[in-house]
């Protein structure tokens, strides 16, 4: 018996995971590299007439499942709990606040034309589906310059502390490496694995990637350290042949901050929008209108024998809607605290999930980092403390900026314990220890931890068995799931937006099969 491309698709990611299933659309000829537009959905034009259908959260997930939807001509409602569209992704400016669940407030007071990308912050070229979107409702994107060779690696316990500039790293264990292999090459030790052809070219290879010298010894080049650059008349380059010895970079264990920009959807070129990442969000919110309602947290779903009722507030007031299905784009943290009709499967998982914790500790300064260091983008990593931090790359040369210093796990070395005082302390103490006498420019912090943030309570979904991910992706009834969560593109806005289109697929199958 034959089965759909749908269905295989399906199969290929339930078993291989989403990058499987990218990799197998693409063999398909039905997901290019390269994003031109958001494709049509898998559904006959017109399938929604007459169908009405509720969207519970206005963040990417929901904004897409709305735009699909309406497209398809079916009658949408988006509930948004909060006064703006995009959920996590937030470009914090001017003005802004960030609310904790425990009722603190931290106002945002930033020079006017400085933002910060608090959720999401990259575009990876290879998310196709986000970047056809932003092509389509014309979101002008600029470069995110993801990795700077002039940004620094930096551990305690080597070199007294300081840190060392990343191509001086990267490139003397690439120098270091090679005239390892050299040797063993020389010494016979690959004698059975390569032709005596192959370790010709093999050295010929590793003089240039090392690069080693005439006599295959690493002796540091122009790739790593300069002392001082070529100039005009009599100023020549001069290089510096300290290298940092191998079992110094071993020590060092500096592999994941040297390495990270080599994940497949983290290599160049990375892109954001010009703005500010929610640009995306309002651009979809323009277009959508009043299809939209803000400041309308739902209180309750509930099942009824035409579909959906869902209960919500708004001005003070209690409202209700009723639809036909709904698609819940809300964090699970969120759906677990209202009153939710859902079976004892869907319940277990929402109840269950653990998201984390991820922060984010933006500062004003003026752009030493460029003046001062030649550091244009990227990030600088350190094994003990807050990190990275994370220099911008938009508006390169203006006098002053927002640089992050500290962006992972709030658990990290307990660092949810610490008062917002003790955070912002910790944090400008890793500036100041990359760069020394530059911690007293750094001016009016804010602490954006997403475990506290109201309405979201934690960053993304920390990993979830594979028995709960496929009831999570599963209808409930009426009742439908979209978000990151439910996609194996986790944390990324191109999880959230393929798995809205998911969404809205199905049901335009259920709906199809009822007119049937």
């Amino acid at each position: 018996m034959g089965i759909s491309r749908r269905d295989f698709l399906m199969r290929v990611g339930q078993a291989g995971g989403y990058s499987a299933a990218f990799t197998t659309m693409q063999s398909l000829g039905l997901m290019p590299m390269k994003a031109s537009a958001a494709t049509p959905i898998a559904a006959a034009a017109g399938v929604g007439k007459g169908t009405k259908l509720v969207v519970l959260g206005g963040g990417i997930a929901g904004l897409v499942t709305a735009y699909e939807a309406r497209k398809l001509g079916y009658d949408v409602t988006v509930l948004e709990a909060r006064h703006r569209p995009g959920g996590r992704n937030w470009s914090a400016k001017n003005g802004d606040v960030v609310e904790f669940i425990d009722g603190t407030k931290q106002n945002v007071t930033w020079s006017e034309g400085l933002y910060q990308n608090m959720g999401p912050a990259r575009l990876p070229s290879v998310h196709g589906t986000i970047l056809g979107y932003c092509r389509e409702l014309k979101v002008p994107l600029e470069v995110q310059v993801n990795t700077s060779r002039s940004s620094f690696l930096q551990n305690d316990a080597v070199n007294g502390g300081k840190p060392y500039v990343q191509r001086q790293a990267v490139n003397d264990t690439r120098g270091h490496v090679s005239e390892l292999l050299s040797k063993a090459i020389k010494g016979g030790a690959l004698d059975q694995d390569i032709t005596v052809e192959d370790r010709q070219r093999m050295i010929a290879f590793l003089r240039i990637y090392g690069p080693l010298d005439r006599t295959n010894v690493y002796k540091g080049s122009d790739r790593a350290l300069i002392k001082q650059y070529p100039g005009a008349g009599s100023q020549e380059m001069i290089i510096d042949a300290e290298t940092v010895p191998m079992h110094t970079l071993l020590d060092a264990n500096f592999w994941t901050g040297m390495l990270y920009e080599e994940a497949w959807d983290w290599q160049a070129t990375m892109m954001e929008p010009v703005g500010g990442m929610a640009q995306i969000p309002y651009a979809f919110a323009k277009s959508l209108g009043p299809i939209v309602v803000y400041d309308a947290p739902v209180t309750e779903i509930a099942k009824t024998p035409k579909g959906v009722k869902v209960t919500y507030t708004k001005a003070g007031a209690t409202k209700t809607i009723e639809a036909d299905y709904a698609v819940c784009a809300m964090p699970l943290t969120i759906l677990r605290k209202i009153k939710a009709d859902l079976d004892a499967d869907h319940k277990r998982v929402v109840d269950t999930a653990v998201y984390r914790g991820s922060y984010k500790i933006p500062w004003e300064s003026k752009r030493f980092w460029e003046t001062d260091y030649n550091i244009y983008g990227g990030l600088s990593f350190m094994a003990q403390g807050p990190n990275p931090v994370w220099y911008p790359s938009c508006n390169l040369m203006a006098e002053r900026g927002i640089i992050v210093s500290g962006y992972q796990d709030d658990s990290y070395e307990n660092f949810a314990a610490l008062t917002l005082e003790e955070k912002f302390a910790k944090s400008r103490a890793q500036v100041e220890k990359l760069h020394p006498g530059h911690g007293k420019d750094l001016e009016k912090p804010v602490f954006c931890g997403w475990r506290q943030v109201k309405w979201n309570e934690g960053s993304w979904i920390g990993g979830i068995p594979q028995k709960d991910y496929n009831i999570l992706t599963s209808p409930d009834g009426p009742i439908y799931f979209a978000g990151d969560h439910t996609s194996h593109v986790v944390g990324w806005q191109e999880g959230a937006a393929t798995s809205g289109r998911r969404a809205i697929e199905m049901i335009s199958d259920k709906v199809k099969a009822a007119k049937a």
